[in-house]
């Protein structure tokens, strides 16, 4: 994926942001409100807290994830933004905006040439197909995605 962006700092950023959104299945809210002291790189988890009345969850971050986030970090770093604890900044090194979020997405979706208009809850729905075909059991998908019982 080539980004239509020019900015290296926001490629990096956006390219982390998009990932963790797929994967983790994050509202754009969830995802701009996303605090440093919920990424653990570490202990390789993403400490999740899920809007509209869902369950708090820990998500395992996969290799690529890790990369993004420490590339992500590193750009941070660079910014000197040390007095926020808003992961993904804008370049006021404050947090990244709804509006932005919406207006990358629909921007990244243009040039993938989708045949819609891209927006945020593609990706949820995107990370909850991708989980049905890569993930076993229900009740896990269930846990990580804040979802109601599943019926056998």
């Amino acid at each position: 994926m080539t980004p239509p962006r020019e900015d290296a700092t926001q490629r990096v950023r956006d390219r982390c942001f998009l990932l963790l959104m797929f994967r983790h299945g994050l509202r754009v809210s969830e995802a701009c409100a996303l605090q440093l002291s919920q990424v653990d790189i570490e202990s390789r988890i993403l400490h999740v807290t899920w809007l509209k009345k869902g369950l708090s969850t820990t998500h395992p971050l996969r290799l690529d994830e890790i990369k993004a986030i420490k590339a992500c970090l590193t750009i941070r770093t660079k910014m000197k933004a040390d007095t926020t604890d808003d992961f993904f900044l804008s370049n006021r090194r404050g947090a990244l905006s709804l509006k932005m979020a919406w207006l990358a997405i629909r921007n990244y979706g243009e040039q993938a040439g989708l045949p819609l208009p891209g927006h945020p809850h593609m990706l949820c729905h995107a990370c909850g197909y991708a989980n049905k075909k890569t993930q076993p059991p229900c009740r896990e998908e269930r846990d990580l995605m804040r979802r109601e019982p599943c019926i056998m």
